[in-house]
């Protein structure tokens, strides 16, 4: 590889706005993000099941679907 061409590479420190910290790999210094495996609802568990059944009932109501 050429050395003036590549870019530099940074332990970088990844902050999240729920104020988890980590370290990857970037060519950047320090990195921000709104969301993060700590707090997504995906990976945390919390998500709104509840939300979609309540618009699959909607939509069987709607077009006289029997609930199965």
């Amino acid at each position: 590889m050429r050395e003036d061409i590549q870019p530099t590479y940074y332990k970088a420190k990844v902050v999240c706005n729920c104020g988890n910290e980590f370290e990857t790999g970037s060519t950047k210094q320090e990195i921000h993000v709104e969301i993060c495996s700590k707090c997504h609802p995906f990976y945390t568990g919390q998500q709104k099941a509840v939300q979609t059944r309540g618009a699959i009932d909607k939509f069987n109501r709607k077009y006289g679907l029997a609930n199965n």
